[in-house]
């Protein structure tokens, strides 16, 4: 590309001519010659490829900017890739229409200059009238036109890629959160975020690079827009006068999660369950109905993780397998102690021949040592209650009822090791099993409350049938016994982190950050905030 803007100017000002001249009326340029555009024939408005690159370079080698949009933009000027937005006919409105856009970042409570609004605003306005040279730093041409390239590629690439995949990454930042360990050679992190997350790639950004080449930049730039309810609801409230600056903070780490592309759209989602660990709420949705009750979640030390799902079964009086964490915490120091495993109704079993070890041969070595499982029987005082949901996930943690109810009065109900206990599970086992048949929803309804003895799952296998207590007065019916439901179709499960989200009647309501997830979220906005 190498034109000299004189001679442009020259052929609009004749457009202008030959307009005027189809007009009734006298025509302002007729008595203009060349002569008046010599003022323009000097270095300073003369367009050049090899110059725009030179400039170009310079201001990749001092971007420090860290955000993936920003390596992005040095890797495509490095290539030496075609210019996005200027040509051999100056800048059209593309980029005015991308400028709109980022006009509209202050409305999500983001900096507009954090996008260099206010710099490409003036050097869009020097080109186009040709305000260059002089006493400026950037005297000539082409280092205005390389700036306004370079930033423009820059605010389009951060803003495209925020606005469809957030500004944050949760993968990166939550498990790098919680340190599990460190020496001297290597830190190792709890992992605290399981979602299944899409993220801006090489697909992508090519994509958005087709839209400007196609001048496809404006409905491109609309399609990407958040539109689920929870954020417009969180951005009103931002914009309205009483705003305090604490909850400002938890507006936008909200709004960010609102624009983490992670699978499913609960919006069009008929049925689902979701778990909001900072409100310690679970909340089941179904077309006709909407049902919530309180949960207990992990601890600050032993955090609930973020996941999705599907609850899959249930399964009723279960036994619990104790995990390594709570055995050698909890149980080890209690090894060949008779009383305190009836007390617990937990025995010790071999892994690989299958069988019991009595109470009183259980040695503090077999406790430390992987082939040998700890395990509560199920019914009436198991800690994993009358009933489990279960669900694929990585972390061993499941939706279940608990033999130990009082925290469910608190309001901080940070209480386990990680599984979420439900107040009513019967109720939400009820929920699960809509549109499943009576007999089934009888016989999960009887085996939950069914009083069972000591010794009901004192047995060699899991097919073998149940030892049960026969009072006189409640004998019990065997044949209303079950031990497994499947839950067909799958139900939808969101184990989420909101501090501000909708209650029943639809209004908002901030919950404390129990495990100080708002903290680190901000702290990776604040790179386009003011």
């Amino acid at each position: 590309m190498s034109v000299r803007l004189p001679l442009l100017t020259i052929v609009i000002l004749m457009c202008l001519f030959l307009n005027s001249c189809q007009e009734e009326k006298q025509n302002p340029y007729e008595n203009i010659s060349l002569e008046a555009f010599s003022a323009l024939s000097k270095p300073d408005y003369a367009v050049n490829s090899r110059r725009i690159r030179e400039n170009l370079e310079r201001l990749i080698r001092n971007d420090i900017d860290s955000m993936s949009a920003d390596r992005r933009t040095r890797g495509y000027y490095r290539e030496r890739k075609p210019f996005m937005w200027i040509d051999r006919h100056g800048v059209d409105d593309r980029a005015d229409t991308l400028l709109y856009y980022i006009a509209q970042v202050a409305d999500m409570g983001l900096s507009t200059e954090k996008f260099r609004l206010g710099q490409m605003q003036k050097d869009l306005q020097r080109i186009r009238t040709l305000d260059v040279g002089g006493n400026d730093s950037v005297k000539d041409i082409n280092c205005v036109l390389a700036r306004l390239e370079y930033n423009l590629t820059k605010a389009y690439f951060r803003y495209a890629a925020g606005m469809s995949y957030g500004f944050v990454n949760p993968a990166k930042v939550l498990n790098t959160y919680d340190v599990q360990y460190s020496d001297s050679l290597r830190t190792v992190y709890h992992k605290l975020y399981d979602v299944k997350i899409d993220r801006a790639g090489d697909q992508f950004y090519a994509k958005a690079i087709g839209k400007v080449a196609h001048d496809s930049v404006g409905i491109f730039l609309s399609q990407m827009q958040p539109h689920n309810s929870l954020y417009r609801q969180l951005q009103q409230r931002l914009l309205s006068a009483d705003v305090s600056s604490g909850e400002r903070v938890k507006l936008l780490c909200n709004m960010e999660r609102c624009r983490w592309r992670e699978g499913a759209n609960i919006d069009k989602l008929d049925r689902y369950v979701l778990v909001n660990i900072p409100a310690f709420k679970l909340r089941a949705v179904c077309p006709d109905s909407t049902m919530e009750m309180r949960v207990g979640c992990g601890t600050y030390k032993t955090k609930t993780p973020l996941l999705t799902s599907e609850i899959m079964r249930m399964d009723i009086n279960p036994e619990w397998i104790v995990p390594r964490s709570i055995i050698e915490k909890d149980v080890a120091r209690h090894a060949g102690s008779v009383s305190y495993f009836e007390r617990q109704r937990m025995y010790v079993r071999d892994r690989k021949t299958g069988k019991r070890i009595p109470p009183y041969a259980v040695t503090w070595g077999m406790l430390h040592n992987e082939r040998y499982l700890v395990i509560q029987e199920g019914g009436e005082g198991n800690s994993l209650g009358r009933i489990i949901f279960r669900f694929e996930n990585n972390f061993s943690v499941f939706l279940h009822d608990t033999s130990s109810r009082s925290f469910f009065s608190r309001d901080n109900r940070g209480v386990s090791h990680g599984c979420v206990r439900v107040e009513r599970p019967l109720d939400l086992a009820l929920f699960l099993l809509d549109g499943q048949d009576e007999e089934t929803i009888e016989k999960v309804t009887y085996s939950m409350t069914a009083r069972l003895s000591r010794e009901h799952l004192e047995k060699k296998n899991e097919d073998e049938d149940i030892d049960l207590l026969e009072e006189e007065d409640e004998p019990i019916d065997r044949s209303k016994l079950i031990r497994s439901v499947k839950v067909e179709p799958k139900v939808p499960l969101f184990i989420a982190y909101y501090t501000v989200y909708p209650d029943l009647e639809g209004q908002l309501r901030d919950y404390p950050d129990v495990y100080g997830y708002d903290k680190v979220i901000y702290r990776q906005l604040r790179n386009y905030l003011d």
